[in-house]
């Protein structure tokens, strides 16, 4: 199975949806791409995952920054966000995107649509999205056939 979908209905149930994601890939690390509307739970759920590594760093946006790092958990975040960059401006980060997302470490990258098909690597994919109810679907994924495990182990 190459997806893996979850609807939550409280901060609780991201936070443990974030806690099963960072458990299942913490070992190995992932490049992760972030898509949604403003205020659908990007960041948010970038934050659940670091508090789940014990971050000790308050994670925030990196929507002006470009790039925010934390080294203080069991593995290192990159926490990247596209929105702001122009088509010069992505084209000056790919090297940079595929250095962050080397060895045992987290990539995330918000607005990844942004990239223009500059990011190649395998990787989960998460949509985010929300409903009139407040609820958050998150739909996970596996780009490349080295990330289909982290599906298959979600889904179990």
């Amino acid at each position: 199975m190459k997806n893996y979908v979850k609807t939550c209905s409280s901060i609780d149930d991201t936070r443990e949806l974030a806690k099963r994601f960072a458990d299942i890939t913490k070992q190995k690390g992932c490049f992760v791409n972030l898509f949604g509307d403003i205020g659908a739970g990007k960041t948010a759920f970038v934050r659940l995952v670091a508090e789940a590594l014990d971050i000790k760093e308050k994670v925030t946006s990196p929507s002006f920054t470009i790039l925010n790092e934390y080294h203080t958990g069991e593995i290192p975040i990159y926490h990247f966000d596209l929105y702001r960059l122009e088509n010069v401006g992505i084209k000056t980060i790919t090297d940079e995107l595929r250095e962050y997302s080397e060895g045992k470490c987290l990539t995330f990258v918000e607005w990844a649509e942004f990239s223009q098909g500059e990011v190649p690597f395998d990787r989960i994919e998460i949509n985010v999205t929300y409903d009139d109810d407040d609820n958050r679907c998150y739909t996970f994924t596996a780009i490349g056939e080295s990330k289909k495990e982290i599906i298959e182990l979600l889904n179990k």
